[in-house]
């Protein structure tokens, strides 16, 4: 069994054992008690390129349009998550549980419309096609446990891609997302 670390502060909606940097890209769930729906994400700033702090500046409306080429067409975008999962297992969370974070855009599960109602994001900093280190996973098993231990509404089957519920528009997390370690994590956690 591995051993838990991180824990919700059910009432702030927070994560114990995370760095907490807040975003003001969030708003109030137009029902706070349905959180029913896990989006796990990636991302990196520059694309492909690891370590820093543009990710966090990214989701605090701080970044430094001219720092890279790249960052010119993310000028004016307002985008958040709740978690960042970077690749060493550094937890930031950017917004509370109870709170929406603008991570989904327009999106659809089970025939309803606009997930970040109803979701909390998860980000891994990663791409689409490099693989995700081994303490990603073993992180993001251990934060998804407790989410569906605080929020009775989560489960294990309602834990998804950004490409689930954007198809065509998100390709995220990627080929290199493995579900079955996630799984295998998830199992062990339960244990």
């Amino acid at each position: 069994m591995q051993k838990r670390q991180f824990s919700v502060n059910h009432r702030k909606g927070l994560l114990s054992h995370a760095s907490i940097r807040l975003s003001p890209n969030c708003d109030e769930r137009p029902d706070s008690n349905d959180i029913s729906l896990i989006v796990i994400h990636n991302i990196s700033l520059p694309p492909g390129e690891y370590g820093g702090g543009c990710i966090g500046d990214l989701f605090c409306n701080e970044l430094n349009a001219d720092a890279h080429p790249y960052y010119q067409q993310l000028q004016g975008l307002r985008v958040s998550s709740h978690i960042l999962i970077n690749r060493e297992g550094q937890v930031t969370q950017y917004v509370p549980f109870q709170l929406r974070a603008w991570h989904a855009g327009v999106s659809s599960y089970k025939g309803r419309e606009s997930c970040n109602d109803f979701s909390i994001g998860i980000e891994l900093e990663g791409t689409d096609t490099d693989p995700y280190t081994e303490v990603q996973y073993e992180v993001l098993a251990d934060i998804i446990s407790q989410l569906i231990q605080t929020y009775p509404l989560l489960n294990s089957a309602d834990i998804i891609g950004h490409c689930h519920i954007a198809p065509g528009r998100k390709t995220d997390p990627g080929i290199a997302f493995d579900w079955k370690k996630l799984n295998i994590g998830l199992a062990r956690m339960s244990l």
